[in-house]
């Protein structure tokens, strides 16, 4: 596998090595150590979740605060996603900044992100299956959000906004700068 720092301190893109033959393909999804290993982390994922959803669904941004916080290792299984984070570390020097990527099943890449981080997707293709591995347990009461379409953020989500379909919680989330003063 190879590990490429994003402009975002310690959020990682992971591309596998793909072996290809005529039966198909064979990858190596996940090895614990290889992985703490290449992002010089000590993560011990807990949780595994998926997800199926339809094009135009928008999916964020969350996350877990305080001692409920989730790094999470997310990829796409079936069709394709742009995935997006947002770094709401206040100390880090990236803080406010936020990183997008395509992750689809044809990429197979990977995307590492670390505790203290705000996350979404937007799906790009019908019965996108999404899956991710968490280091900490979901706890409903810890679930927080930012409004996907905060001006502060700028994020482009390269979609019509119009065509967006959202469950009316996320609609709901409050700004990055209510949040964060």
């Amino acid at each position: 596998m190879t590990v490429k720092e994003t402009n975002l301190k310690e959020c990682y893109i992971i591309e596998p090595k793909i072996f290809n033959d005529q039966r198909g393909y064979f990858f190596e999804s996940f090895n614990l150590n290889k992985f703490n290993e290449l992002t010089n982390s000590n993560i011990a994922f807990v949780q595994d979740n998926e997800s199926c959803s339809s094009k135009g669904v928008l999916r964020g941004l969350h996350y877990q605060e305080d001692e409920f916080a989730q790094a999470k290792l997310v990829r796409v299984i079936k069709g394709s996603v742009l995935d997006v984070v947002v770094d709401i570390r206040e100390n880090s020097p990236t803080f406010g900044e936020h990183f997008s990527i395509e992750l689809s099943a044809e990429n197979k890449t990977q995307l590492f992100i670390p505790r203290g981080f705000a996350h979404g997707f937007l799906v790009l293709e019908d019965q996108t299956i999404f899956s991710y591995k968490c280091d900490n347990y979901y706890n409903k009461a810890a679930e927080r959000g930012i409004i996907f379409n905060d001006i502060t953020l700028k994020i482009d989500w390269q979609f019509n906004i119009s065509e967006l379909i959202l469950s009316e919680k996320d609609k709901e989330l409050p700004t990055f700068e209510t949040l964060f003063k």
